[in-house]
């Protein structure tokens, strides 16, 4: 299946020059969507991993579907502020300005072996920071899984982990 005849394009988002990569569209197909999933759980399965990490948002909806088809936990890891309970957090750089991701304390253990999943790697910024953040927390990062990868804003180099997506999509900047 063509994954990406159901990603829609749109130009100038966020911002003026940026060709976003929208997975709204392939949501609306459930056969694809379902494709998506299954294929993603396949790929999963060579690893031995015990939870699934979800980045906020989109992540949450690709890494939700995954946590039930590989009947894993699912943990949340969310922009500051949103989470209930003690949290532990990591810093990380923006273009212009830095953020931060939490996850709660209790989420993983020490040993846990862990996925990072999100639905469009780019850069990388939000994967290592949230890769920085289980470490942190005792978690062995096994491999990240994403949907789109855009290979040519080095997002995967600065990952420095085992990888897996399905489209690669160069963006030629």
């Amino acid at each position: 299946m063509d994954l990406l005849q159901h990603i829609r394009t749109i130009k100038d988002h966020p911002e003026p020059g940026i060709l976003f990569y929208d997975i709204s569209t392939l949501l609306g197909h459930p056969k694809a969507w379902k494709h998506t999933i299954s294929t993603l759980a396949k790929k999963i399965k060579k690893y031995d991993i015990n939870k699934i990490i979800g980045i906020e948002s989109r992540g949450f909806l690709v890494a939700s579907p995954l946590a039930i088809e590989l009947e894993l936990p699912l943990v949340m890891v969310r922009k500051k502020g949103k989470l209930p309970g003690s949290t532990v957090s990591q810093n990380y750089d923006l273009e212009y300005g830095f953020d931060i991701l939490e996850m709660q304390t209790d989420a993983v253990s020490k040993g846990d072996s862990v996925i990072v999943v999100d639905d469009v790697l780019a850069t990388g910024g939000t994967a290592v920071a949230t890769t920085k953040l289980l470490r942190r927390m005792g978690a062995n990062v096994i491999c990240a899984a994403f949907i789109i990868e855009l290979s040519d804003l080095g997002g995967r180099d600065r990952l420095g982990l085992p990888f897996i997506s399905l489209l690669n999509i160069e963006t030629d900047l």
